[in-house]
């Protein structure tokens, strides 16, 4: 253990509720094993904190009294059997859950950089917002709880400007390629549309 490292105590109110809170998360993670900073903030979900910067933030006697009930996730979007998709768009198409949210950070930077453009497509264009609002409409549309590299690989793929201080962020108008444009449209032709 790093003895420098700042220690962060995690504390439930019952080790029961917590259990079935945090099985219900990683069940609806997928296959895939979910990240560190994933993991962390499934943990403080399980606890009833909303992410592990709340926890960070909160002192231990101040834990929620009940831990927040987490509803099963929806599950990734599958295409049905037989189907003429190529299997790297297929394979990139189960990144997104149902909703149209990402579950998981592409492991290949060319999938990468297509599953970026679908949260750039929901960001507001022609409005400067600070990077709390550049947060909360990634949070909207991701579900493994890194808006920061989320935000940056935005900013890197040229697809959201923001000053050098980091202040101010703004949606390039850029056009997406064909290959691009042909996944954001299955991608959204298989969401199922919210009640």
């Amino acid at each position: 253990m790093n003895p420098s490292r700042e220690m962060v105590p995690l504390l439930a109110a019952d080790v029961s509720t917590f259990c079935k809170n945090l099985r219900l998360q990683l069940a609806g993670a997928g296959h895939a094993a979910p990240s560190h900073v994933a993991l962390l903030n499934m943990l403080a979900r399980s606890a009833g904190y909303r992410n592990y910067q709340m926890l960070r933030a909160q002192p231990p006697e101040v834990a929620p009294a009940a831990p927040v009930t987490v509803e099963k996730a929806p599950g990734a979007i599958s295409l049905p059997r037989g189907s003429t998709v190529p299997l790297p768009m297929r394979r990139l198409l189960a990144c997104f859950d149902t909703k149209g949210r990402l579950m998981r950070w592409p492991n290949k930077y060319a999938a990468q950089q297509i599953a970026i453009w679908a949260i750039w497509s929901r960001l507001p264009a022609q409005r400067e917002m600070s990077e709390a609002q550049v947060n909360g409409y990634i949070n909207a549309f991701h579900t493994f709880g890194d808006p920061a590299t989320l935000r940056r690989e935005l900013v890197n793929a040229h697809l959201l400007w923001r000053t050098v201080d980091c202040r101010v962020y703004r949606k390039e108008l850029k056009r997406p390629g064909d290959e691009t444009r042909q996944f954001l449209d299955l991608l959204f032709s298989n969401v199922t549309p919210s009640t």
